[in-house]
């Protein structure tokens, strides 16, 4: 099938080959023939109305140096592109909103956008969780500083963090003394103006945060528990967690399998479920990644599994037209 993607994503100078996901995207579009098209969010605009970009198309190499050249840049209605994957790393700011909403102008023209825009806008990664309230941890979700301290009281060991953030930037862990509490919520709710998440700590965290990957309603077989370094709470690898690619668990299987429903019918492709025990912590969306720690230990490829889907819909879309 011949076919266009186009990515939407952070320089890709910043790209690290061994373990970046869209990097991996990339080397299975052009291994299937597809044309590769790279493009940042600030090459994105509209033109009467008309969603636009500035793309160059790339070729990939799986190494760690000299890994990609770029073409001379030319600018292409988004629509022209068959699949654009949305691939921006988080804060979702208003330039990531304003970005969603060419996406849905794109959508209308008949490309298929991963993950669905309006999905990406409806569903914050960590807020999607309290669609499932039987799935997660004890849960608060505020801005009023007393509400979290009554919460803390409550549950003694809790986990605070913004609503926004990415790579366990900015999460707090604050024990039954309550040391720090207030300077955490102040820091979080940016002196009561925005909301926070609290979670009960869930002491499971030191078999890993695990992250399941889900595509197309499909629970990946395998997944990425994220090791804290001692004296961290947190898992994630940018806070320099180790990973360690492992089987799901039936209990795994369980969480994952009861809200990949709900995700496919939103036409979101592409997910990355955190689980600490057997507690969904969020639910990634926006740019879900620990696919090639899985691949390099693993004989599947979940990219593999991904382009099917995608070259499936591509064909029921063209059938219709």
């Amino acid at each position: 099938m011949k076919y266009a993607v186009g990515f939407i994503m952070d320089p890709i100078s910043s790209v690290k080959p061994h373990k970046d996901t869209s990097f991996a995207m990339m080397l299975e579009a052009q291994k299937r023939g597809a044309t590769v098209y790279y493009m940042t969010l600030s090459d994105m605009f509209l033109d009467n109305g008309k969603p636009m970009a500035s793309v160059q198309e790339v070729t990939v190499r799986d190494q760690a140096q000299d890994f990609y050249t770029l073409s001379a840049a030319k600018t292409l209605p988004l629509g022209d592109i068959d699949v654009l994957m949305m691939r921006k790393d988080p804060p979702f700011d208003s330039e990531f909103l304003y970005a969603t909403q060419m996406l849905s102008l794109v959508e209308n023209e008949g490309a298929l956008v991963v993950n669905n825009p309006q999905a990406l806008r409806d569903y914050n990664e960590k807020l999607f969780t309290s669609w499932f309230p039987d799935l997660i941890p004890p849960t608060l979700v505020a801005r009023d500083p007393q509400r979290v301290r009554e919460f803390h009281k409550q549950y003694q060991d809790i986990i605070c963090k913004p609503l926004d953030g990415m790579g366990g930037t900015s999460i707090f862990r604050v024990k039954s003394d309550g040391n720090n509490l207030g300077v955490v919520i102040e820091t979080l709710t940016q002196n009561g103006t925005q909301q926070m998440m609290a979670q009960a700590y869930l002491p499971e965290i030191k078999d890993g945060d695990k992250r399941v990957l889900i595509v197309d309603g499909e629970v990946m077989p395998y997944c990425l528990a994220r090791l804290p370094t001692k004296g961290e709470t947190r898992g994630n690898l940018a806070a320099g967690g180790t990973g360690r690619p492992q089987a799901i668990s039936e209990s795994d299987r369980a969480l994952a399998e009861a809200i990949a429903p709900v995700l496919k019918a939103h036409g979101i492709i592409f997910v990355g479920l955190d689980i600490i025990g057997n507690r969904i912590t969020e639910i990634n969306i926006t740019s879900p990644t620990c696919v090639r720690e899985i691949e390099s230990h693993f004989d599947i490829s979940i990219m593999g599994k991904l382009f099917d889907a995608i070259e499936s819909k591509l064909a029921a879309k063209r059938s219709i037209e």
